[in-house]
């Protein structure tokens, strides 16, 4: 009950004016990466070279600082209601790591590696490819919280199914990326792949679940979370614009030169986000789950951790490299498209609910009554 509670709180967070306006703020940072990078090259390489194993100190710190917050919205004790709702949880586990890595693979081939092609920088192909597979193979784990909110989504359910696929990230991800690299013909330095891994997987998730106990002793516990999450918002939310204007302080050079790079890269996410949102949300009409969970199930399907993604992109190929772009993309039109998502998710329920043997929104989840009807 108090694994719950806790979901329902996660869920029931509002979209904030950053996050709603994400792609305007990423825009921002463009025009100012760009502009300081042209200005001060000198301080973007200095913090270029500060590197250990590859791995650079100031993203890593910056990363850290993203992830760490999100992390701490998720109760591993979710974990025992995973089969509340087994339907939702298969299909998304299906479309997450069964679909979505392997359709952006192949959207990367069609698009990048043929359509694309005469008008790409061809020494930054392979990279291109590599930066959208990085960025599809692993679900968001924040976002997803107003997502289910957004589209009246069964919250403990939402909750659950996060800190499962949390969980399955930290044995999937490297063999996934390590595979679909492969295929694709890039060199995989498995040693810094791994290393990404633990750095900005387990590290953190271990981290933030042991403050999570931390704060959970006593009495008024969710209080005090919220309490802490809004204090270390304002701090996730300027890591993630530094972060993006030391990317394009590196990347300036290959935007002014290639200004539709940015244009091209969107497509295939664009696709892989309609059509994985698409598929979870019919598989789970076809095995009659409600839509209360179908709705989360198939953003959760369709979003991507872009946090990792971009950590990883610059440990594997450096700031200034097609990959770390590619990952940056996906920060800019994440937001706009899900919401159009949502959209489409909250006009259909009347036409998913008219499918025999799934039962009325409210009577499958009477935990998501009292939320406010008509979003979207």
């Amino acid at each position: 009950m108090a694994s719950e509670a806790g979901a329902r709180k996660s869920a029931k967070e509002e979209m904030g004016v950053f996050e709603r306006y994400l792609t305007l703020w990423v825009s921002a940072c463009i025009v100012a990466g760009v502009g300081l990078g042209h200005l001060f090259p000198a301080i973007f390489h200095w913090l270029g070279r500060m590197e250990y194993a590859r791995v650079n100190i100031p993203v890593a710190v910056l990363i850290w600082v993203m992830i760490i917050p999100m992390l701490l919205k998720v109760d591993f004790h979710a974990l025992a209601g995973v089969g509340q709702h087994w339907r939702g949880v298969g299909v998304t586990l299906f479309v997450n790591w069964m679909v979505k890595p392997f359709s952006m693979a192949l959207l990367a081939w069609i698009f990048i590696e043929e359509l694309f092609r005469p008008w790409l920088p061809p020494d930054q192909i392979d990279s291109y490819v590599a930066g959208l597979i990085l960025l599809a193979a692993a679900p968001c784990t924040a976002m997803v919280f107003v997502w289910s909110h957004l589209c009246e989504g069964e919250p403990h359910f939402t909750l659950s199914q996060v800190a499962l696929n949390d969980v399955i990230m930290v044995f999937a991800f490297a063999p996934i990326v390590g595979l679909l690299l492969g295929l694709s013909s890039i060199t995989v330095p498995w040693d810094t792949l791994f290393l990404s891994v633990v750095l900005y997987i387990v590290m953190p998730l271990v981290f933030a679940n042991l403050w999570r106990h931390l704060i959970f002793r006593g009495p008024h516990k969710y209080l005090k979370l919220q309490t802490v999450l809004r204090a270390l918002h304002p701090w996730s939310l300027g890591a993630l614009l530094a972060t993006l204007v030391m990317l394009f302080g590196f990347q300036g050079e290959m935007i002014l030169g290639q200004p539709m790079v940015i244009g091209m890269l969107a497509v295939p996410i664009c696709f892989q986000i309609i059509l994985n949102s698409s598929l979870a949300y019919l598989f789970n009409r076809a095995v009659r789950s409600p839509h209360c969970v179908a709705g989360p199930s198939a953003l959760i399907g369709a979003s991507n951790f872009f946090e990792l993604a971009v950590a990883v992109a610059i440990s594997l190929f450096g700031f200034s490299s097609g990959a770390a772009l590619a990952t940056v993309v996906g920060v800019l039109i994440e937001v706009p498209v899900m919401l159009w998502a949502v959209n489409i998710v909250n006009r259909t329920r009347g036409w998913y609910e008219n499918k025999e043997g799934v039962m009325p929104h409210e009577e499958c989840c009477p935990s998501v009554a009292q939320f406010p009807a008509g979003h979207g």
